[in-house]
Formats: structure tokens, sequence, C-alpha cells
């Protein structure tokens, strides 16, 4: 007596390596690594940095509903919570001091012009965070470069950011314009030269700009906050060292060589002050965790993603450090996503069993 065995055979397109999680898994991971930042904001700044954040994220909400569910007629997807990162993103990338009604505003447009107009999620070419944010810098640049001005924070008075994700505010830069607590034009970023000029000791403000009792952005001030929220990702694996390590190399490193301290090596204690001043201040940490490792934006294979980052890096400095205008993070990830495309084309592994082209 034989007995048949019947195969089941499911035949369906490729990729057939497939992963458990889905996007919300994924997206939700992403939230709860935004939260140590989140405290950190509200703890340094107040009650109104949840309140921009809640703005930010409500408008993006909304606006994915009206466009996906009642313009295009596609069920749920507002489910996946896409649109929730980029509400908050959209706020920690804002100044405290901006008005609640500007967070919604970059929001709703971050979704609207730089996800929806290309096909939604995973059709987006540059990241609508980013691009919300770059469109509040165009279209109100007082209300987000704007003066900075002391606050009642959680724990007293803070400096109020004057944003642009380079921005930091420390004793020992308030000592070199005077000890004013109150100023306005440059940023303290690209103050720095006069700083290192003026003899200030750039060193201890290292320590602040860790813990992040400095002025800045609200996502972009403490340094562990953005670190434990990377360690998670890292552990869930929903993002790779590969783009976050090259991108802080190179600008590391390139402060090395460009410190703007007189006679110093890039050997020298006083270069590597520098660099480190430039790593933890202004929302180079933050860009490299939680934009520019964006899935949709950012290249596919390892390759591709080390020049990705190595562009940032080289921008992001440049910026910095010849540019006339002092924020370096956001400009240079918008930048790279562009040419995204044509890194994936180039750097694409050869089909098996193929020749060269």
């Amino acid at each position: 007596m034989t007995t048949e065995r019947t195969l089941d055979l499911h035949i369906s397109s490729s990729p057939h390596i497939r992963d458990s999680r889905s996007v919300p898994h994924i997206m939700r991971d992403v939230v709860l690594a935004l939260i140590p930042a989140m405290i950190a904001g509200f703890i340094f700044f107040g009650i109104r940095s949840l309140m921009l954040i809640a703005s930010a994220v409500i408008a993006a909400v909304v606006t994915e509903y009206v466009i996906s569910e009642k313009l295009l007629k596609r069920s749920n997807a507002i489910g996946d919570w896409s649109a929730v990162i980029t509400g908050i993103l959209v706020a920690m990338n804002m100044p405290v001091a901006a008005p609640i009604w500007m967070a919604a505003l970059g929001s709703a447009f971050a979704i609207a012009v730089a996800k929806w107009t290309f096909g939604g999620l995973g059709n987006n070419f540059i990241n609508p965070a980013l691009a919300g944010r770059a469109f509040l810098m165009a279209s109100f640049p007082a209300q987000m470069t704007g003066t900075i001005f002391s606050q009642s924070g959680l724990f007293g008075k803070v400096p109020s950011p004057l944003c642009g994700m380079d921005a930091v505010v420390t004793s020992a830069s308030a000592t070199a314009w005077g000890g004013a607590d109150a100023l306005s034009g440059a940023t303290p970023l690209a103050a720095l030269p006069n700083l290192i000029s003026s003899g200030a000791n750039i060193q201890d403000t290292l320590l602040p700009l860790f813990w992040g009792n400095v002025g800045g952005c609200i996502g972009e001030t403490s340094a562990i906050a953005i670190l434990i929220g990377a360690i998670f990702l890292l552990g869930r694996r929903v993002i790779g060292f590969t783009i976050p390590v090259i991108y802080v190399a190179t600008v590391f490193i390139l402060a090395l060589f460009f410190s703007g301290v007189e006679g110093a090596s890039p050997l020298s204690s006083d270069a590597a002050t520098v660099a480190l001043f430039h790593i933890l201040s202004g929302g180079l940490l933050f860009g490299a965790v939680f934009m520019a490792t964006d899935m949709v934006t950012s290249p596919i294979t390892i390759k591709g993603q080390a020049i990705f980052a190595l562009g940032c890096g080289v921008l992001t400095f440049v910026i910095r450090k010849f540019g006339g205008y002092p924020e370096g993070v956001s400009y240079s990830i918008l930048l790279m996503n562009l040419v995204t495309p044509l890194i994936d084309r180039y750097v694409s592994p050869r089909v098996y069993g193929t020749g060269k082209k």
C-alpha cells in the first residue's frame, strides 16, 4: 500500500527571501527610537516642544488621510505609521520658539508635496521630513533662524535655539560673546573660528553638548539621547552601521584636517576637540541616525550606502566650513537623495550568469 503525498508549490515573483517584519513594525521601532530625543527635548525646552511635535504629527496624519483615503481611495494608508514619523522629524528639526502652526504647515507640505506628489510611501525620492524643513527654512527664515533668547525649561533657564541643525549655545560661547543671554546673527557653529581665535576653552563645551544642556533644534541637542535611539535601531536591525558611521567619521576626519586652529596638526588635541565639537553640535548625529538612513531615499547596496554617506559627510563639512550658510546636514542629505538612483545604477551587482556590459 502506497501513500501519496501532495506537495504544495507556491510560485511568486522575487524577492523570495522575505523578512517577517512589516512596514508598520519597522516604523513603530523608529518611533520608539525617537522617544529618548523627545524626552530630552521636553526636559531642556519644556512643554512647548511636545506641543510642536503634537501639532506636526496631527497635521501629517490628517494630510495623509485626506490625500490617500479621500482623494486617492487607498485604504489603510495611515496605518503604516510613516506619517507619524514624518511629523515627529519635522518638529524635531525646528526651534522650540517657532509658532505651533508652522510645524503643522511643514508637516502638511512634507506629506502632500514631498511624499504623495511622487506616489506615496516607497516612491518619494527625497526625505519628506527634510523637504518640509527646507520649505520652512525658505519660507520663514526669520522664525527658523531667529534670535537666541533664554526661556524656561523643565530644569530652569536654557537657551532657546537659534536653529539650523548646526546651532549650539554653550557657556563658553556665551562668554566669548560677552556673556549675553540674548543675541542675534550667525549661529554659534558659524562663529567657531571666532571662538578659537578668542581663546575660549572649547573643550568645556563638549560635555554639555553630549548631555543636551545647550541650545538647538528640539531633537538635535542631546547626543546621548540620539545614541540611545541609534543603539535600539541597530539592535532591531532597522538600520545598519554603514551610513551613520561613515557619515560621522567623514565629518570628523575633515574637521581634524581643517580645524581652523593655527599651527595645530590633525593629530593634536586642539584639532580633536574641534572635530568632536563638529560631531556633537548641530544636527549631524540626528541626521545620520534618523534621516540619512531612510530606506526609501538611500542606496540599496552596502557599497552604494558607503558612497552616499561619504557624500553626505563631505557636503556637510564643506557647507559648514566654507559655505556662506552654516546649515550643512539637511541640505547635504537632500542633495545625496537626488543622486541615490544614479548610485544604485552604477554599483548594482552583476546579475549571476551574465557578463560585463
